[in-house]
């Protein structure tokens, strides 16, 4: 579930409490190229107010315009296809002759939907099911790897908790990488005992902790929705994070630094921590992808670019930014703190 998703679900509870109707829409299938995912989730009130997409906007005009003139009524779910047609996927916008396969609920059931918003906030994995030849829908328990099922007549989608971001090191670097991770719905921890950093940490919405970083690893809890960045450059900070973070099933481990810097570390990993081969070689260092990164925004822009991928499933991703150690509150030269990548 992303983030636009999770702003789906809340409109619905809202809308349920204020007392409004409203139809959930899930994309069920595409053909060819189209503008959103199976899976993706558009809730559509009585008034023709929406929260999420299922395209570029034609088709969310035209469920509208069925809204307001009672064309989804009922309780029971049914199906919706468009783009058939070479006329239909152009008069919808539909890019290379895409095709949308949609299931409609017109009466979601609002305790359900309820439950599915309280097993997320307990950072459960849960999968939905709609049956559109009883009209039953009900929510299990899902495990990583389950993937969207559609077989024309039951849709299963699969709800993940909101992805979380430790970032180790509250400096300049960990000031952009919060910022952009908050605009893809990350929940962000930022965790620097240093007292010198707290004091200047100004991110709305990015949670700042001064307890050591072993610690918070560990009080996180990571799973598969988590991904820790250490970017303090010092090896008695990042290091105690990647010990207990690499042994996580977090599905993301980066760190800052040369690649000299980074085989260092691994050697420091395998020798005096209970690490194995396997854990020490998930580890993303240096962290990010190959984009010329030099300055802190451009390699926070790199770092998350990489996260997405993993994220994705994109194999093939390798780090490439090179960092001077030097203090990210050393106001030395330009040369002096430079970023290099090769």
């Amino acid at each position: 579930m992303d983030s636009t998703d999770h702003q789906v679900l809340s409109a619905a509870c809202r809308w349920a409490d204020a007392g409004h109707r409203f139809a959930l829409v899930t994309v069920a299938r595409t053909w060819g190229s189209a503008p959103r995912p199976p899976g993706a989730w558009l809730a559509l009130r009585e008034d023709g107010l929406v929260e999420g997409s299922v395209s570029g906007g034609c088709i969310e005009d035209d469920l509208i315009a069925r809204m307001r003139g009672g064309a989804i009524t009922g309780t029971g779910p049914f199906k919706l296809v468009y783009g058939v047609t070479k006329d239909e996927a152009t008069r919808f916008g539909l890019p290379c002759g895409g095709t949308l396969e949609l299931v409609v609920e017109p009466a979601p059931d609002i305790a359900l939907l309820k439950a599915l918003a309280a097993r997320l906030a307990s950072r459960q994995l849960a999968a939905r099911h709609v049956d559109l030849t009883n009209g039953n829908v009900s929510i299990s328990n899902a495990w990583r790897g389950d993937a969207l099922q559609w077989d024309g007549s039951r849709l299963t989608t699969v709800h993940g908790p909101q992805w979380r971001l430790l970032i180790i090191g509250a400096g300049q670097i960990s000031r952009y990488l919060a910022q952009m991770a908050l605009a893809l719905d990350y929940e962000i921890t930022v965790c620097d005992p240093r007292q010198e950093y707290g004091p200047g940490w100004d991110v709305p919405g990015a949670r700042l902790v001064n307890t050591m970083p072993d610690d918070t690893v560990l009080e996180l809890a990571l799973d598969p929705r988590s991904a820790v960045v250490a970017l303090t450059h010092d090896p008695k900070l990042d290091d105690m994070a990647l010990l207990e973070a690499l042994k996580s099933p977090a599905f993301y481990v980066g760190a800052l630094g040369s690649h000299i810097n980074n085989q260092r570390r691994r050697a420091r990993l395998m020798q005096h921590f209970d690490l194995s081969q396997q854990e020490v070689d998930s580890l993303h260092g240096p962290v990010g992808l190959p984009i010329g990164s030099r300055t802190p925004p451009e390699i926070a822009v790199s770092i998350l670019a990489e996260m997405t991928a993993v994220r994705n499933g994109v194999n093939g991703v390798n780090g490439v930014n090179e960092v001077e150690e030097v203090s990210s509150r050393n106001a030395a030269s330009p040369a002096d703190d430079a970023t290099r990548v090769h």
